[in-house]
């Protein structure tokens, strides 16, 4: 069964943008499915970002038999994922996602549970424009310097936050500040589904090194198969966007979200990108979810009452040198 494309929220653009959103916005809630499958593409599917709406046969989940860690594909094609960290936020993660439409692009959130509890609207709009949404804790902490207990919540808190707001089940999952070692990616993969997607380009924009810097750093790193590391939290980044997608468009790259690049995996990468016609599309892909145990994607366990949440409600959510359980980073 295909879904239909709701189009959910239209917020206004532009950095002056009010911080708020209204009531009627914050309680419109679309219809979104958790197993995420293919949807019809519109007429107008063959646009900048996906070339013959192969967007609409590539599946949107990972593959069964996905590896514990990712931080590029070896791909036949020049595709690529652009990704986005720390969000969503009230003003930047709007703007960002006009932009986004307006060059038929889709893109991978690894959003911040308690940002995702106070921004619910904005999680169902990145849904229903289809994007991907992948879980970056509740709070932003440093997984390798807290307990096992804390990093259960942090994920789990998370995982529930996406599925009470949009019945959404994600399969993906990338650290705070890319803390991990070979004993959490395993633990996660093995009991929560999940790879945990690291990158391979970073180009610092949570050091705000000005909005050209950032771009240069993204266009010059790509390579297919690439992940391309951002922050929608900060406005710079959301600035060098239009420069950077459309440089990346011109030099023949086609950007999928994380999973669907997962799913284009082959024995050797492509050696190079077309300067001006893309390699041709592969094949559709069977779509289709791989086994889980009990049938559930991954098990959620309750809230932890009293939890530390280095957030301010009201304020903006960059957070720095504020004291939490274990340590939390400061959002970049």
């Amino acid at each position: 069964m295909f879904l239909s494309i709701w189009v959910g929220i239209i917020l206004a653009g532009g950095q002056t943008g009010c911080s708020t959103l209204s009531k009627k916005e914050a309680e419109v809630r679309p219809p979104i499915a958790a197993e995420n499958r293919p949807v019809q593409p519109p007429a107008n599917s063959g646009g900048r970002g996906m070339r013959n709406g192969d967007f609409y046969t590539i599946p949107k989940v990972p593959p069964p038999g996905a590896k514990n860690s990712y931080s590029s594909v070896n791909v036949n094609g020049p595709y690529i994922a652009i990704t986005f960290d720390d969000g969503p936020h009230p003003v930047n993660t709007p703007r960002l996602l006009n932009m986004l439409a307006e060059r038929n692009i889709k893109a991978t959130f690894f959003v911040v549970g308690q940002l995702a509890k106070e921004h619910p609207q904005i999680i169902r709009r990145i849904l229903a424009e289809g994007h991907e949404i992948a879980n970056h804790t509740m709070t932003h902490p440093t997984l390798t310097r807290i307990s096992d207990d804390r990093i259960r919540r942090e994920i789990g808190d998370t995982h529930k936050a996406l599925v009470d707001i949009a019945g959404y089940h994600t399969r993906l999952f990338r650290p705070p500040g890319g803390a991990t070692n070979a004993r959490l990616k395993q633990w996660f993969h093995d009991e929560y589904g999940y790879s945990t997607i690291l990158w391979t380009v970073d180009p610092q924009d949570w050091k705000r090194p000005g909005v050209s810097v950032v771009t240069s750093r993204l266009v010059n790193g790509a390579r297919p198969g690439a992940i391309l590391l951002c922050h929608d939290l900060h406005a710079p980044t959301v600035d060098a966007m239009p420069a950077t997608l459309d440089q990346l468009l011109a030099k023949g790259y086609k950007f999928v979200t994380v999973s669907q690049l997962l799913n284009m995996e082959s024995a050797a990468p492509a050696s190079s990108v077309a300067a001006v016609t893309p390699a041709a599309d592969p094949a559709p892909i069977p779509s289709g979810l791989p086994p889980v145990p009990n049938g559930n994607p991954m098990p959620v366990p309750a809230p932890a009452p009293g939890a530390v949440i280095p957030f301010q409600k009201g304020q903006p959510p960059v957070v720095n040198g504020i004291p939490s359980e274990g340590g939390a980073v400061p959002l970049r």
